[in-house]
C-alpha cells in the first residue's frame, strides 16, 4: 500500500493543487456563491463516500418535519439516467432520480425530494414551487461551493477519520484536511455504541475544532430485518440467529454492517459491489447461485436499504422472488448529550430563518 501511495503521490499533488486553487477562487469571491433567505443545511464529507450521509439526512428529516411544512431534500442524483432538475413523484425509480433520493421518497411520503446536478438551480426551482420550500437539506454538497449553506455539516467516519486520510488517489479525500474549517458542525459518525471519554477527547484533540465549530458523535441503530417479498418471507425475530447470511451490498463501506451481521449468523459471506452499483441480470444470477451453494437451510440474503431500491426493479425482483431476501433498516442516533445539543443547534438555526 505504501508503495502504491508513493507512485500515486505526484497525481495527488496535482489534484490537491487544483482543488486548492478552486477553493481560493471561491474564498476570494471570483467564483460566486449564492445564499438564500430560507434555512439551507448541507450534509457532506471530505472523503469519497462511506460516512453515512443518507441516515444523517433522514435524521434531520425526522427532526425538522414537525416544524417545516414544506421540507425538501436536494441531491445530485448519483447514477441516474436523467439530467437537470427532477422533482420526485410518489412512484419513482433509481434511473430517474438515483437510489438514495428513492429511499427518501419511500421512507418519507410527505417529503419533497428533488435532484439537480446544479444545486443553485435546484434550490431556485424548489423556491418557485407553490407553496415554496421552507427548508432545504443538501445531500453530499460539501464540495459544491456555488451554494453557500446557512449551516454546513461535515461527517467523518470513526474508523476512517479525515485527519488520518490522504488526497485522492493516494487516499480517499476529495480535498485537503484543511477543508474541514468550512464546517459549522463536525459529526464523527459510525462510532461504537459505547464511547469512552478518553477516546472522545483523543478524537477532539486530533480534530482541533475552531471556536465556532461544534463536534458531535453519532452511531448506527439497526432495525428489524424487512422482507423484500413480505408474502413469502415473514419478519424474523430480532434475536434470531441464522446459519448463513449472504450480504449483498453496493455501498462504500460495509464494515459496520458486517460486524452487526456477524452477531446474527455462524457464516457470513459478502458480495460487495462498487458504491451506487446498478445491478444487472447476470449479477443477480451469480448471487442466486452463490446463495444456493451455501450449506444449510437456515440461510438468508440481506441487503441495504439503498440497494433495495435497485433490486425492486421488476426484471431484477423476479430473479430473487422465491428466495429469502431481506433489507436492513439503519437509523442514526447521537449519544445523550450530543443529541440534546445537536438537535438544539439545528432547530435554533431553522427557527431563526
Amino acid at each position: 500500500m505504501n508503495f502504491l501511495r508513493t507512485l500515486a503521490f505526484p497525481f495527488a499533488l496535482l489534484y490537491g493543487l487544483a482543488v486548492w486553487f478552486r477553493n481560493k477562487l471561491f474564498n476570494a469571491g471570483i467564483l460566486r456563491q449564492s445564499a438564500f433567505d430560507i434555512p439551507v443545511i448541507s450534509v457532506g464529507n471530505l472523503s469519497a463516500g462511506g460516512t453515512g450521509k443518507t441516515p444523517h439526512i433522514e435524521y434531520l428529516v425526522r427532526l425538522l418535519a414537525p416544524y417545516k411544512k414544506h421540507l425538501s431534500t436536494l441531491s445530485r442524483g448519483y447514477g441516474r439516467k436523467t439530467s437537470g432538475f427532477v422533482l420526485a413523484g410518489s412512484e419513482c425509480n433509481p434511473a430517474e432520480i438515483g437510489d438514495e433520493p428513492c429511499q427518501f421518497v419511500k421512507n418519507f411520503p410527505g417529503l419533497r425530494v428533488a435532484v439537480d446536478e446544479k444545486r443553485t438551480r435546484g434550490i431556485k426551482h424548489l423556491l418557485a414551487l407553490d407553496p415554496p420550500s421552507d427548508c432545504i437539506l443538501l445531500d453530499d454538497a460539501y464540495q459544491h461551493r456555488y451554494v453557500k449553506p446557512g449551516l454546513s455539516i461535515l461527517l467523518t467516519d470513526y474508523f476512517h477519520p479525515y485527519y488520518e486520510d490522504y488526497l485522492l488517489p493516494t487516499g480517499m479525500l476529495r480535498e485537503s484536511r484543511r477543508g474541514a474549517r468550512r464546517a459549522d458542525i463536525i459529526v464523527v459518525s459510525k462510532c461504537p455504541p459505547i464511547l469512552s471519554p478518553i477516546t472522545r477527547n483523543s478524537i477532539l484533540h486530533k480534530i482541533k475544532p475552531a471556536a465556532n465549530q461544534h463536534v458531535y458523535f453519532s452511531f448506527l441503530r439497526y432495525g428489524d430485518l424487512q422482507p423484500m417479498n413480505p408474502a413469502n418471507n415473514p419478519v424474523p425475530e430480532n434475536d434470531h440467529k441464522f446459519y448463513g447470511i449472504l450480504l449483498l451490498a453496493g455501498i462504500a463501506n460495509t464494515y459496520p454492517l458486517e460486524e452487526h451481521l456477524k452477531r446474527k449468523c455462524i457464516d457470513l459471506e459478502v458480495c460487495k459491489f462498487p458504491d451506487h452499483h446498478s445491478y444487472s441480470r447476470e449479477d443477480l444470477l451469480k448471487i442466486r447461485e452463490k446463495f444456493c451453494n451455501i450449506v444449510g437451510k437456515n440461510k438468508v440474503i440481506i441487503t441495504t436499504e439503498k440497494d433495495r431500491m435497485k433490486l425492486e426493479l421488476p426484471e431484477l425482483k423476479e430473479i430473487l422472488k422465491d428466495l429469502p431476501v431481506f433489507y436492513q433498516p439503519i437509523e442514526v442516533d447521537f449519544f445523550k448529550d450530543d443529541k440534546t445539543w445537536f438537535d438544539k443547534q439545528i432547530l435554533e438555526y431553522a427557527g431563526k430563518n
